[in-house]
């Protein structure tokens, strides 16, 4: 049977009785008032007040002199006793995951991004590449994106960075994640930062570090700035006109921009040009990647939405203020414009403009929502599709997606003829890695789940202004034969069989939060369910501990090779209709994240197919959140 899951591999707190650098404050325990706080601190922790890991992180913040900035407002919550703040604001060191450190701004505490962990990630990621160096300096380049305080942090990451006495080059002014990805390679850097908090709500932000490939950070990279990261006490940083002056801060903009731009326009795979269509970058950086590459490659007739175009980081027109193209809801003031105007595509990227969502006007005039499979396996056929017309393809060409990924773009590979690459863990940055190992000149397409898509060797960061490009060749190639998006779905469903996923997560904020996650994964680990709605479940991949396991037995048939992650994947029996489950911890947001998957093979109407199919993944998906209430209430 197997052992007690690991959701993550960062601690609430951190040991620092082996770190040299930290530095107390001189006699700030013997202080009075900082010897008050930290007995009421310990008195809320035993009246359950508090969580032991704020109990850990205030004492911090009470007593290292790196933190003397914020005493004075650390006390003053203290003394008033706002435990459920106080708890909110130190339960944890927010921690980097899938997509680097993310969560709810807050003007302090360890598990929120504020001045100090913007700080502290700049500090960490500078501490670690001298050690990785041998010596100081080296180069780094900054982006952000328009959320509030963006353009702050973005600041502050500069004059920490410059203070390490590495040489900087920030843009002047908001740009894409991917273009920034392409800037660490451009200008030969040895380290990128952007600033965002991709799609997630106005009140978030976030940091991303990149290696000198332009890709995000991998081992042993991530856990060495980690570690730098939790052990920065007081944080050198520059005047940022000084360095400005003295020109260890340099401002860039148009020349790296037209660079990127000629960069993704070079991958255009179709004359075609003529669709009607609509782009909306939802208040975020888009307007300068996606929507100047449309343009630059001939796009005339897909115009930008005038109502989410404005940079905005409280998303003012979107609904719900969520920014995700993954939501169908963010289409809906698009929609409105679309139907005047006789567009037939709508495109939209999150506000760092890496992920690229669309909707479709079908043949009754109604828009349908595509989700990122479905664009995926579209995407992955036109761009095999027109390489191997092109007699640009041999056997050693791949595509790479992740384990949550559908598996019509592994179908379509096949037929294709090229390798196909299907076993990494969630994270653009395991798709990157794969192209370094395997050779940047045989990659042709990579695609995750999520609207993460990436053509061309410029970048190694999911790329929304690529994926756009592609989208709107595709379609208007189609509509030059008087089809659509989905009617090429269709025709792929017709050659590889009906593909249908859909996703659900569950929000666990908090530590309390964090122990329904633990305690869940636990149970999908150790009594796992033999049946959901009606499927019997046949086999489990568990990531975790590298077993394949029978059930309902549970027990382990055979080994799992790499990858090691947090993650369980569960298969039905052979049938004609097969379900396949994936559950796993968000590497980023405090949830619990599922992946359903249904195949259907035989039969001859393909309304039928797909009306069976979506009734029998229903059914499994009820049944699931059944089996999980116990665990979650």
């Amino acid at each position: 049977m197997p052992g007690r899951r690991r959701t993550s591999s960062l601690p609430n707190t951190i040991d620092h009785s082996h770190c040299t650098e930290i530095c107390i404050m001189p006699n700030s325990k013997d202080s009075p008032v900082v010897e008050r706080a930290l007995a009421a601190v310990r008195g809320a922790a035993a009246a359950k007040q508090i969580s032991p890991g704020a109990v850990a992180n205030i004492n911090r913040w009470l007593t290292e002199a790196g933190y003397a900035a914020y005493l004075s407002r650390v006390l003053a919550l203290v003394e008033a006793g706002r435990w459920e703040e106080l708890d909110a604001l130190f339960w944890e060191v927010i921690p980097f995951g899938t997509g680097g450190r993310r969560g709810l701004m807050a003007e302090l505490g360890s598990a929120t991004i504020n001045e100090r962990t913007i700080a502290e990630s700049a500090n960490g990621l500078a501490v670690y590449l001298r050690q990785v160096r041998g010596t100081a300096g080296g180069k780094a380049v900054i982006a952000c994106d328009t959320r509030h305080r963006s353009a702050e942090f973005a600041r502050l990451t500069a004059t920490t960075l410059a203070a390490h006495g590495l040489r900087v080059f920030l843009f002047a002014s908001h740009r894409s994640t991917p273009e920034l990805s392409f800037a660490v390679r451009h200008l030969g850097c040895d380290v990128g930062v952007m600033i965002s908090a991709s799609h997630n709500p106005p009140g978030d932000n976030g940091v991303k570090a990149y290696w000198s490939n332009g890709a995000q950070v991998l081992p042993p990279h991530d856990k060495g700035i980690i570690d730098c990261v939790y052990q920065s006490n007081e944080i050198p940083v520059l005047d940022y006109e000084t360095g400005l002056a003295d020109g260890q801060i340099e401002l860039i903009g148009e020349a790296v921009d037209a660079a990127y731009i000629a960069a993704v326009t070079a991958l255009s795979l179709s004359p075609e040009r003529e669709l009607p269509g609509l782009y909306t970058p939802l208040h975020g950086v888009g307007e300068t990647s996606v929507y100047r590459a449309l343009q630059a490659a001939g796009f005339r007739g897909v115009q930008i939405f005038a109502g989410q175009r404005q940079p905005d980081g409280g998303f003012p027109n979107v609904p719900r203020h969520l920014p995700n193209p993954e939501l169908p809801a963010v289409f809906e003031p698009p929609i409105a414009e679309a139907r005047a105007t006789g567009a037939e595509l709508i495109l939209a990227s999150d506000p760092d403009a890496d992920r690229l969502g669309a909707v479709v006007r079908d043949s009754a005039g109604n828009f349908v929502h595509l989700t990122g499979n479905r664009i995926a396996a579209l995407l992955t056929d036109y761009v095999l599709g027109k390489r191997q017309a092109q007699g640009t393809l041999s056997p050693q060409h791949y595509i790479v997606e992740t384990l949550v990924t559908t598996p019509l773009v592994a179908a379509i590979g096949r037929a294709h003829g090229v390798r196909v690459i299907d076993d990494l863990l969630v994270g653009f940055k395991y798709i990157a890695q794969t192209i370094d190992a395997q050779g940047p000149e045989l990659f042709v397409f990579g695609a995750e789940e999520s609207l993460g898509y990436l053509a061309g060797v410029h970048a190694r960061d999911k790329d929304a202004a690529v994926a756009a490009l592609y989208l709107a060749e595709c379609a208007a190639e189609l509509r030059r034969s008087g089809k659509t998006l989905l009617d090429r779905l269709d025709e792929l469903y017709s050659m590889h069989g009906y593909f249908l996923e859909s996703q659900k997560s569950e929000s666990c904020p908090g530590p309390r939060g964090r122990s329904q996650i633990e305690r869940l994964m636990e149970a999908f680990t150790r009594t796992p369910p033999a049946a959901l709605g009606g499927v019997e479940l046949a086999r489990v991949r568990d990531y975790c501990t590298h077993e394949i396991r029978r059930l309902p037995e549970n027990r382990q048939a055979a080994s799992l090779p790499a990858p090691q992650g947090d993650m369980l994947i569960f298969e039905s029996a052979p049938s004609d209709c097969e379900v396949v489950l994936a559950v796993r911890p968000s590497g980023t947001e405090p949830k619990i994240k599922f992946y359903f998957f249904a195949r259907s093979r035989g039969g001859q109407n393909l309304d039928e197919i797909k009306a069976r199919t979506a009734a029998k993944l229903q059914a499994f998906q009820e049944s699931l959140s059944a089996w999980m209430k116990p665990f979650i209430t």
